[in-house]
């Protein structure tokens, strides 16, 4: 657990889901210049900011290439940390090929499972949110390929031309991977990290579950002491959480 105290007057930040480089780089720069002007508009008051995965809609580190793009992103993170305000990133299934870069190159710690926070005595399990809870099984496979070791080892073998233009292919292509057939609200008896979360507080007790991957902004009370929330995204919301120091809250960033 990590324990972090909110000066007056500064707020905690969350974001999630991204997926920059979707569908071509240049579709999604605006989208890019969008974020970063939030990014500008928090830093003045942020004592944290959290991105909840999938911040690229596709990342994979060889040992001295990381994908080409995403400098006004990179470079305004860059300036957060330098200035002091910590940035913790939780990656997300299109971004978790992370190894290293982001610690030593941008000073963020990087998450590859959810953690457990506490800001002024209230309570967060943050996560990125994807292959938690039952059902999601097809995903789950795929995820366990991912990350073997072994697969891992034979696609940095991979020139990154060929390895980056192969993996924008299935991202965009297979369902699994983009998510596309699961961007609808399922009913709160289906979703299926809402059921996670209520069996996490079958083991103890939580005030916020905080997810990004399913895309939708959601805030659902999971009983009269908890709640779940899901930031929504930054293709068709444009949404994120705000924290400060007593509630959280889901809003929209307007340009």
């Amino acid at each position: 657990m990590s324990i972090i105290n909110i000066p007056e007057g500064k707020k905690i930040y969350f974001a999630s889901d991204n997926h920059l480089g979707a569908p071509t780089m240049k579709e999604s720069l605006p989208r890019e210049k969008r974020f970063v002007s939030w990014l500008d508009t928090v830093k003045k008051d942020a004592a944290a900011i959290f991105l909840l995965g999938d911040l690229f809609d596709f990342w994979f580190e060889y040992k001295t290439v990381v994908p080409k793009g995403f400098t006004r992103t990179l470079g305004k993170l860059a300036e957060i940390t330098d200035a002091g305000i910590p940035v913790y990133f939780f990656v997300g299934n299109h971004d978790l090929w992370m190894n290293g870069y982001f610690e030593e190159e941008l000073n963020i710690p990087v998450f590859h499972k959810p953690r457990l926070f506490t800001f002024n005595n209230t309570s967060f399990f943050i996560g990125h949110g994807d292959g938690l809870g039952p059902g999601d099984k097809g995903f789950k496979r795929m995820k366990k390929v991912f990350t073997n070791p072994v697969s891992k080892w034979f696609y940095k073998w991979l020139h990154p031309d060929l390895g980056v233009k192969l993996a924008q292919y299935l991202s965009l292509k297979n369902k699994l991977i983009s998510g596309d057939e699961d961007i609808k609200f399922l009913g709160e008896d289906k979703e299926w990290l809402v059921q996670y979360c209520k069996r996490k507080l079958e083991q103890d007790h939580y005030d916020y579950f905080v997810f990004g991957h399913r895309h939708l902004p959601l805030e659902i009370d999971l009983n009269n002491k908890s709640k779940y929330v899901n930031l929504g995204d930054w293709i068709s919301h444009y949404t994120y959480g705000e924290f400060d120091g007593e509630k959280l809250s889901l809003k929209k960033h307007k340009t």
